[in-house]
């Protein structure tokens, strides 16, 4: 298998991806599966977390493979390498499957690899890339398999992925022995969810408060008035605060804009959107109302954040 690293690629999902096959060779004693590293040109790539691997190829040298994983993570939002496009259109023309992990996925669509496709990327980047790519069907499943196309999204995901592709390649009794041996308590299916459940997040086991919280997680763009959550929940107003200063001491208003202003965060991590477009995105009204909230709970402007996102 080859796994073409993309600047800034997430070590942690491509360990997540070669260590079950390294694990399936020594649980079955046979060299099931070599794997190898390819960058553009075969210079050292840094990872997210700073660290720099060494591919055993560029693309101009690399051999062919049975198949071949895109690698990205943050920073691919201009990423356009036509090169590189090209280098997996022609991979795709010979029939290899090709995989997308993390923001892998945006690379291959990208390269038009996608086209007709379901695929799945991380939650973090599911937005931007329905933006981009409206026609393409994006889930936000942990792993998706589509013909000869594979894509997960990212971080523990790709375990999963390969364990699914050691099950189907091998047996699953081999792929619950790498799990066993990771610690993976279970094989996850592939249209589990991405995100932790509500209530293990919060620490909450009431229904009604992870209804309300799922209701307003649904809602980003243009948020429910708290009285018309309540309302669905099944309680007033009243009862309704109570419980959100009982459990989270937080009232439920703040709580909401808490959540929008945490997603126009991740949108001024993950993506270029102008801050207008930010602001709409995330139910403010305009760049200033987002501003005014942002430097209230955050300490800082959303240009503060965004200067300080390209300085990681």
């Amino acid at each position: 298998m080859g796994f073409f690293l993309v600047p800034h690629f997430s070590m942690m999902a491509l360990s997540s991806a070669t260590e079950p096959l390294r694990a399936a060779n020594r649980m079955s004693g046979k060299p099931l599966y070599s794997w190898h590293l390819i960058s553009a040109d075969g210079e050292p790539v840094s990872s997210s977390s700073g660290f720099s691997l060494l591919p055993e190829f560029a693309m101009t040298s690399s051999p062919q493979f049975s198949h071949l994983f895109v690698v990205a993570s943050i920073g691919v939002d201009d990423y356009r390498n036509a090169q590189v496009f090209d280098f997996l259109r022609r991979y795709a023309a010979t029939g290899c499957p090709l995989g997308g992990i993390s923001l892998g996925t945006m690379i291959l669509a990208r390269a038009g690899l996608l086209d007709k496709r379901r695929c799945t990327i991380h939650w973090e980047a599911l937005r931007a890339f329905a933006d981009e790519f409206p026609s393409i069907e994006v889930t936000r499943d942990l792993y998706c398999v589509d013909g000869n196309r594979l894509t997960c999204a990212g971080g523990t995901a790709a375990m999963d992925l390969m364990l699914d592709l050691i099950a189907h390649q091998h047996s699953r009794q081999l792929a619950a022995e790498v799990a066993d041996n990771f610690l993976h308590a279970r094989m996850r299916g592939s249209e589990e969810s991405q995100k932790m459940a509500i209530q293990w997040r919060y620490g909450i086991e009431d229904r009604r408060m992870v209804n309300a919280i799922t209701l307003m997680e649904q809602n980003i763009e243009r948020p429910i008035p708290i009285t018309t959550i309540a309302s669905l929940t099944g309680i007033s107003p009243r009862q309704f605060e109570r419980l959100w200063l009982k459990h989270l001491k937080v009232r439920p208003s703040q709580f909401y804009l808490e959540l929008r202003l945490k997603a126009a965060q991740k949108l001024l991590h993950e993506s270029t959107y102008p801050l207008l477009d930010i602001a709409m995105r995330c139910g403010f009204t305009g760049a200033s109302h987002l501003g005014r909230c942002y430097r209230k709970f955050f300490n800082r402007t959303p240009g503060q954040e965004r200067t300080a996102k390209d300085g990681l």
